[in-house]
């Protein structure tokens, strides 16, 4: 009996009385599920960090067309010089050469919403490299500047078809928390495109001049040809597909690129509703073309915002900062191709650089905050240039005061305006605009862009180079009060939270700040 007393009593095994085989068991289950819910949190540990390595790989290969603009901006404000010297243009052939590629962008541009709807985000960035490869071989083996000329407008071509379609494919690859700072990525890889081309001046400017301008624009092909590798990795948009009523294909698509299936049904359900898929009187609305030329209230707010911050980018001077920089250096007194192309090569150190604190403040601080910082910063610096270019003459003091205030510029522009810019034309539209939407503000950026690299040379001479620095200030001046009037915070929404914000006649600016009061007392109550 006593035997069995022990068995009973959990010491047959043990020898310890009082702790029964049951009870080891039960601790062995409650040990069991603890680990199981570590277990479990580990692996959404897992397909978190997974999901985000892959929506920024997806980031990283679909900016890879900014890199194209970036090294075409960066190079040609050296290749001029050879490109002068060895086809003998004249200056008015300089200017139409170097902003010609802007201006002709904006047929890529606008060909690019429509072409996005048609055949999808993935592949119209597929197109944009291809046209702008064939752009770049015939500048590269160009024998007269008529040539040279096809060239870049193909390459224009590419380039606006590129520069329009990245940050629409990765703010709707994007989870809301990160959609700042990855559809920025596309002005981080301006910048680095930039300062590729401005190296590659430097690095072949010793070779003979009937040579150095071709490999300084061959080298722009390679970036296009690693986008061919990327169209085997990158998915195309989930919202693209839902548009096209791919619903199983979005879903799969945000499962790679979201932590959990809660959440990605969500949000599929959010971007269906937006695709009008669920309703079907959405299906009866104008045609888009339509609702721009007649736009309601809401798309009207959403226009000025967009397009305005767009040409706002431009018409502040930057790319003439950037392309005619050697000009600015040589004005200021610098002497010497190579001194000058080594000085261009700070501006883009100084334009790059900046563009990482853009991307660490975006989702933090916020784009206003951005805005304010960048356009203030840029008009206290263009003015100071032109007052510099002005007054100040061909001293070491003037040589020093000039690269500071260009690459001070720069820096500003990329700590907010550059890529904010970007950001909230990518933002704001509602789904079924918004690719048409996004392709009209880059026709904006374009043209404000090629209208200043085609006119800087010759309002230089009539008014200097100082006094132009001065007009660009003031327009810089228009562009704070802008930001003030009419662009909204968008930091922590969604897409389709975003739209909501243009919706209210009485006034977005106070709907902004209702609907984040509403979202903060959701989640106190959630917390609850």
């Amino acid at each position: 009996m006593g035997l069995v007393g022990v068995q009973e009593n959990g010491a047959g095994d043990l020898g310890f009385p009082g702790v029964s085989l049951g009870a080891k068991n039960k601790y062995k289950r409650m040990d069991s599920e603890i680990n199981e819910d570590l277990d479990d949190h580990h692996h959404q540990g897992d397909a978190s960090s997974s999901a985000r390595k892959y929506v920024y790989a997806c980031a990283v290969f679909a900016s890879l067309n900014s890199v194209l603009l970036g090294y075409d901006v960066g190079v040609m404000s050296g290749a001029i010089i050879f490109i002068q010297e060895d086809l003998k243009i004249t200056e008015v052939q300089e200017e139409v050469l170097v902003g010609i590629l802007s201006i002709l962008s904006l047929l890529g541009s606008l060909a690019g919403g429509k072409t996005s709807d048609a055949i999808g985000r993935k592949w119209t960035m597929a197109l944009a490299a291809l046209v702008f490869q064939i752009g770049a071989a015939i500048m590269t083996l160009a024998p007269t500047f008529q040539v040279l000329l096809i060239g870049r407008i193909l390459a224009g071509v590419g380039i606006g078809l590129g520069v329009m379609i990245a940050p629409v494919y990765i703010a709707e690859i994007s989870p809301t928390i990160a959609r700042g700072s990855l559809t920025s990525f596309p002005e981080i890889f301006i910048n680095l495109g930039i300062l590729l081309g401005y190296v590659s001046n430097f690095a072949f400017s010793g070779l003979p001049a009937h040579t150095n301008w071709r490999i300084m624009l061959a080298v722009g092909i390679l970036p296009s040809i690693f986008i061919g590798f990327a169209l085997f990795i990158i998915p195309e948009s989930p919202r693209w597909l839902v548009l096209k009523n791919r619903v199983d294909d979005a879903r799969s698509v945000l499962l790679k690129t979201m932590d959990n299936e809660k959440e990605v049904e969500e949000r599929l359900a959010e971007i269906q509703v937006a695709a009008g898929i669920s309703s079907a009187e959405k299906y009866e609305e104008k045609a888009v073309w339509r609702e721009f030329l007649n736009p309601s209230p809401a798309l009207k707010r959403m226009l000025i915002t967009g397009f305005g911050i767009q040409c706002f980018q431009q018409i502040t001077g930057i790319d003439a900062t950037v392309y005619y920089s050697p000009e600015i250096f040589k004005e200021a007194g610098i002497h010497g191709n190579s001194k000058l192309l080594a000085a261009t090569v700070a501006v883009g150190l100084a334009k790059t650089g900046f563009i990482v604190v853009a991307i660490v403040l975006i989702d933090k601080l916020g784009r206003k905050p951005l805005l304010y910082l960048s356009t203030i910063g840029m008009t206290v610096c263009l003015f100071c240039l032109g007052f510099t270019l002005t007054f100040l003459g061909n001293g070491k003091v003037g040589v020093g005061l000039a690269i500071f205030w260009v690459c001070g510029n720069v820096a500003f522009f990329s700590v907010g305006i550059g890529p904010v810019c970007w950001v909230l034309t990518s933002e704001i539209f509602p789904l079924k605009l918004r690719a048409q939407a996004a392709a009209l503000g880059a026709v904006g950026n374009r043209v404000s862009s090629g209208i200043v690299a085609m006119s800087f040379l010759s309002v230089s001479r009539a008014i200097t180079v100082g006094g132009t620095f001065f007009i660009f200030s003031f327009i810089s001046a228009l562009s704070v009060a802008f930001v003030y009037k009419f662009v909204p915070e968008t930091k922590g929404k969604s897409l389709e939270q975003i739209e909501s914000l243009f919706q209210n006649d009485i006034g977005w600016r106070e709907n902004e700040v209702e609907l984040g009061d509403v979202e903060q007392l959701v989640d106190k109550n959630e917390q609850k």
